[in-house]
């Protein structure tokens, strides 16, 4: 099941990069290939043990220059999107090695000379947590992951022949977003510099020029999500479980760009039902009835950056209804929402508590 879900996550982000064209758009494209040498960052004294070593490895890229045939790409600076393959040795021997395939974009900025990369996708972990063969890897419960990077530098392409150079550094991001205990994750922060070179530089276009009216606003908006997915308390061996959200929000578009919501969902989550079950038993010290009531409700608040027919969320929330004490009241979500047409879209994202996953939540909504 859990491979199934992460194949879908992955299909539904490459999607996000379809773009309608025609026959007179420029194909432009350039590749690129990034050394990187690191160090794991601390971020929880549970993997502390793990840290033995800098990791190295690469990232190569595929990337799909833009110049403004769509008007989307005028209003974000013609920014690159593509898709990356990266290789990571972890210097540990039960974090292994990594690799990742993602779907990017990237931002320029100062006349082009810095870059943002941004890159979501799946990566397979060699040396996963196993209880009998490998119990030290407390990082990973999962052959597979979702994996984030972040990729800032300085930037020169096409300096002599179509030839490039870049410099700066990476973040890499490993997790299964609690889908399956052990999750305590890693997080890399690495130095890098490379060399990209730009297919048919001679023949690159002209910027088209953006000209559009940067005044636009939309009525409200009602909108309805459900979503679904499955997940495992940190207790090691407590099984998966089916969760379901419910939500609904009132948005209200103030740009092009962007959309501002707010709105309440119910968490109906059965891996809580369980954790409230052991603990009931194995800590009445605690005071927690096993029949106290495993179901939640939030109010949040968000945004939401339009590209296109693609979305990235950002929402920030709070439980009000919060019978049992698990992590924190605050949470967050990140993730990607595609449209489909007017009304309906899909969406796949984080669910967490500040740095702390919960799960990764698969979606269906309307906007009304």
């Amino acid at each position: 099941m859990t491979k199934y879900k992460y194949f879908f996550y992955t299909l539904l982000f490459y999607s996000c990069f379809h773009a309608h064209s025609q026959d007179n758009e420029i194909k432009s494209f350039s590749l690129d290939f990034n050394p990187f040498y690191g160090t794991i960052l601390e971020h929880n004294p549970d993997i502390a043990h793990l840290i033995t070593d800098h990791p190295t490895g690469f990232i190569v890229s595929y990337n799909k220059k833009t110049y403004g045939y769509n008007q989307w790409e005028r209003r974000f600076n013609y920014p690159d999107w593509g898709f990356s393959l990266s290789y990571q040795d972890m210097k540990n021997q039960y974090l292994g090695e990594n690799i990742g395939l993602y779907g990017h974009f990237n931002f320029y900025f100062l006349k082009r000379s810095l870059t943002l990369r941004i890159g979501q996708g799946i990566a397979y972990t060699s040396s996963p947590y196993d209880r009998n063969t490998n119990y030290i890897n407390n990082a990973y419960g999962t052959s597979l992951l979702s994996s984030t990077y972040l990729k800032f530098g300085y930037v020169k392409e096409n300096l002599v022949k179509g030839l490039g150079i870049h410099a700066g550094f990476t973040i890499i991001h490993y997790s299964n977003a609690n889908i399956k205990a052990p999750n305590n994750s890693t997080n890399t922060f690495a130095l890098t510099a490379g060399l990209s070179y730009q297919f048919n530089h001679d023949q690159f276009p002209d910027y088209i020029p953006n000209t559009e009216s940067k005044k636009y606003t939309e009525p409200f908006k009602y909108n309805f999500v459900f979503r679904s997915g499955i997940n495992e308390s940190d207790i090691n061996g407590s099984g998966q479980f089916p969760f379901y959200v419910f939500t609904g929000f009132i948005d209200k578009k103030i740009n092009r760009k962007s959309t501002l919501l707010a709105g309440t969902e119910l968490f109906v989550s059965y891996f809580l039902k369980e954790f409230i079950k052991h603990q009931s038993i194995a800590f009445p010290e605690n005071n927690i009835s096993a029949d106290t009531d495993f179901k939640r409700v939030g109010v949040f608040i968000g945004h939401e950056l339009r590209f296109n027919k693609i979305a990235f969320i950002t929402h920030l929330g709070y439980y009000v209804y919060w019978p049992v004490e698990f992590e924190n009241r605050v949470y967050n979500r990140l993730g990607l929402k595609r449209y489909f047409g007017d009304k309906f879209f899909g969406v796949v994202n984080v669910h967490s508590h500040g740095a702390k996953a919960e799960a990764v939540e698969f979606g269906i909504g309307i906007r009304l």
